[in-house]
């Protein structure tokens, strides 16, 4: 009894925990059913049957549209996912704002809020760029169904345009004003900002050239003390890998063949408002060539005319350039030659030991592939042959890849277009290959305008249009207009460059020219017709075969008194010269062998009595030499110029068709300064000469302050001499100076490269000259195009 009360008295015990049990367990189970109903995820068992369909709230998209874009079909039994994969399809349409499905029986019910339409839009904020630029670069537009993503996409592109003008921290946000009929009215708010400068470009890792000189083969510049009034130092993040290209161009071009470029990083200022750009590299040694050899796989091809084809030198700076035109000349003898789809392929030794690369040109067969024919699109105004005569291949000739490189970039070179590619495709079979060449095209009209001051000349203006691709032929045409305070002058320039389709260069200027300068006792009046053709002779050399009609007539000026010879010049009124003209001109300045060096040699002679009434000989030569030394940081610069007019006929010669030297000739004198002087009547008249020789020597150099400021010095040293009056009327004259002597100047210059355009300050001495000579110890220049 005992045990059994015991065992009694124990469940009596249990009985209320037992019952807090139960009412745990209820409560649980309660609450899962609660949250099976709230979550969606607890629906997926669920499936409907949908039979029917009702759209709500659509107005412009039509029922039928949005239910088949659910992807659910009449009779079709769907789960809570599928419901969840349609509504994700009608959102991805991109022309709802809302949606929501609701089965309600075998009813699926489709509520959709559409997206508005964009009423207009507009651009608020915007000072340096103007609406059309920016509304050209985003893809909303009026009409069309407004949606967020494609409006910050817009807003985006509208921030690139102000980065790419170096205003990187311009924002833009868009918003919208709601109007009636789901209208909305789209307006892009932008903050310009202020550009952001480059305050300093500076490398790591050069030795052979110094900052100073990198920084000028770049197109990014840093901050000027100027930088208020100008925005060449504005930072554009796209101009960085241009200048990478640029920079490695340089060190290739003057034989590091390992250069690289190991990074550009661009960082912000302290005070985050510029930049610095910091280029690390690894220049290498620098690589001359070593043996040049050419060698020839092609039976029956003697390589020996090729080799003698070739202008590199062993012991010359290494450059591909040199190569890749080696490669040309090669190629092209082999087609004088009839040799069909040559190929020159250089192979490159390198030589550590002694810093060399030997190159051996070896003459192969390329595949038989022909040119089926050349296809050109995008070209709206230039026509195609403007395009197909910078080809030297035309259809069915045998396709050489190399040529069709170089004809692109000479499409390109030509400035017409703002994109130029060519690409080859295979044409009608795997031997024929079409060229397609699309070509985007850019405005080739300019106005420029131009001032300039001289201490000889004063203040001038110059104001020209010029159309450089005229009726999309590829000619030049151009009106100038030039003024200054003792001289004007009035051009109007036309250009042919391949005449009757031929490279056969013709030009023809048409003007008229006044005088009225402080440093004669005369004014000039000249109106000229000058037509010339120029063909090249080779790569660097050309003939010029020119025409020159001008009448011209010196007058006296109000109030002044003449000397003899000035005074029997003006009585022979106007007249009238018709002369033909040929040079010889030679400038390797820019393809020449060494990039640091180039020469210049011009030799000319003009024959007049083709009619008119002047009749002479005049002969005209220069020649100039440059060179950079000191890792390119100093420049070396020697000029000679010389001239003679052998005078054939009966009459006398005049001023204006002698040789009169200016401070551009002869530094250190006036306009006219030296040479032989008529001293009758109390006057001191320039008369000019029949013969002059000058010399000029120059360097220009760094002075050690902030690049920059853009000031470079410079020492020069001129000699020359001005001589010979013979067929001159000198009866009643005095003269002085007629046999000539040498004058020595020397003299220093301050060189400043503004924004303005190039400043040049001359301080000069005549260390011998004669006492009837016209000093000029100081002359300043600056020319500017805005």
């Amino acid at each position: 009894m005992t045990d059994r009360r015991g065992a009694g008295t124990s469940c009596g015990q249990q009985m209320p925990t037992n019952n807090i049990l139960w009412q745990a367990l209820a409560v649980l189970f309660l609450f899962v059913a609660a949250s099976l109903m709230t979550f969606p995820h607890a629906a997926q068992a669920q499936n409907f049957t949908i039979n029917s369909f009702d759209v709500e709230g659509n107005r412009r998209i039509e029922t039928g549209t949005i239910i088949a874009r659910t992807g659910i079909e009449p009779g079709q039994t769907v789960t809570a996912g599928q419901l969840n994969d349609a509504y994700q399809r009608l959102l991805d349409s991109g022309v709802f704002e809302t949606v929501e499905l609701t089965p309600r029986g075998s009813t699926l019910v489709i509520t959709v809020q559409e997206y508005p339409t964009i009423n207009q839009i507009s651009i608020e904020g915007n000072a340096r760029v103007k609406d059309d630029v920016l509304l050209d670069v985003i893809e909303s537009q009026p009409r069309r169904v407004f949606t967020p993503q494609v409006a910050e996409s817009d807003a985006d592109m509208i921030a690139e345009v102000y980065s790419a003008q170096g205003r990187v921290a311009a924002t833009v946000i868009p918003r919208i004003i709601r109007r009636s009929d789901n209208r909305v009215d789209l307006v892009f708010e932008v903050a310009e900002g202020t550009t952001i400068e480059v305050e300093r470009v500076s490398f790591v890792g050069n030795r052979a050239f110094s900052d100073r000189r990198l920084r000028r083969v770049l197109e990014t510049k840093q901050a000027t003390f100027l930088r208020t009034f100008f925005r060449n130092d504005t930072f554009i993040g796209d101009r960085i890998e241009f200048d990478k290209q640029v920079i490695r161009d340089f060190y290739l071009s003057r034989g590091y063949v390992d250069f690289r470029v190991n990074s550009a990083n661009v960082e912000f200022t302290r005070e985050r408002d510029a930049f610095f750009l910091v280029m690390n590299v690894t220049e290498g040694q620098k690589f001359s060539f070593g043996k040049i050899t050419t060698v020839s796989e092609i039976p029956g091809v003697d390589p020996a005319p090729y080799q003698d084809a070739l202008k590199i030198k062993p012991g010359v700076t290494y450059t591909p350039s040199l190569v890749e035109n080696s490669i040309t000349r090669q190629e092209r003898l082999g087609l004088k030659q009839g040799v069909d789809f040559l190929r020159v392929e250089p192979r490159v030794t390198r030589n550590d030991r002694d810093l060399t690369l030997d190159i051996e040109f070896v003459l192969t067969k390329g595949p038989r592939i022909f040119v089926e024919r050349i296809d050109i699109e995008g070209n709206t105004t230039t026509l195609d042959r403007v395009i197909r005569r910078q080809f030297d291949t035309v259809e069915g000739d045998p396709f050489n890849p190399r040529e069709i490189r170089q004809a692109a970039e000479r499409i390109n070179a030509l400035g017409f277009f703002a994109v130029a590619e060519v690409e080859p495709r295979e044409g009608s079979s795997p031997s024929q290959v079409i060229l397609d060449v699309d070509v985007e095209e850019q405005p080739t009209g300019s106005l420029s305008l131009g001032g300039s001051y001289s201490v000889t000349d004063g203040f001038g203006i110059a104001v020209g249009l010029n159309e450089s691709n005229f009726l999309g032929r590829g000619q030049n045409l151009g009106v100038s207009i030039s003024t200054a305070q003792d001289s004007e002058q009035y051009t109007l320039s036309f250009t042919e460059p391949y005449l009757l389709g031929r490279k056969l260069r013709f030009d023809i200027g048409l003007g008229l020219s006044a005088t009225n300068s402080g440093f004669a006792s005369y004014d000039t009046s000249s109106l000229f017709f000058a037509p010339q053709l120029t063909y090249a002779i080779g790569e660097l050399s050309a003939l010029r075969l020119r025409y020159r009609w001008d009448r011209s007539e010196m007058t006296q000026q109000d109030n002044e008194v003449n000397g003899a010879v000035i005074a029997s010049e003006i009585a022979q009124g106007k007249r009238t010269s018709s002369s033909l003209g040929l040079s010889y001109i030679y400038d390797s300045r820019l393809g020449g062998l060494d990039p640091n060096t180039g020469f210049l040699f011009e030799i000319g002679v003009d024959a007049a009595g083709l009619g008119g009434d002047n009749k002479y000989f005049k002969t005209t030569a220069r020649g100039i030499a440059q060179t950079r030394v000191w890792n390119e940081e100093v420049v070396l610069r020697a000029t000679m110029e010389l001239g003679a007019l052998h005078w054939r006929g009966n009459d006398f010669s005049r001023t204006v068709d002698r040789f009169v030297l200016g401070p551009n000739t002869f530094r250190g004198f006036e306009p006219a300064g030296i040479g032989p002087r008529d001293l009758s009547n109390g006057q001191d008249d320039a008369i000019g000469g029949n013969y002059y020789w000058v010399a000029r020597f120059e360097t220009d150099f760094p002075l050690g302050l902030p690049e920059e400021l853009g000031l470079r010095g410079g020492l020069f040293y001129d000699v020359g001499n001005l001589y010979n009056i013979d067929n001159v009327n000198t009866a009643g004259s005095t003269i002085v100076g007629a046999n000539g002597s040498i004058r020595h100047v020397i003299g220093i210059s301050v060189l400043w490269e503004t924004p303005f355009g190039p400043l040049q300050f001359n301080f000069s001495q005549p260390l011998k000259k004669e006492s009837f000579d016209k000093e000029q110890n100081f002359d300043f220049t600056i020319q500017a195009r805005f």
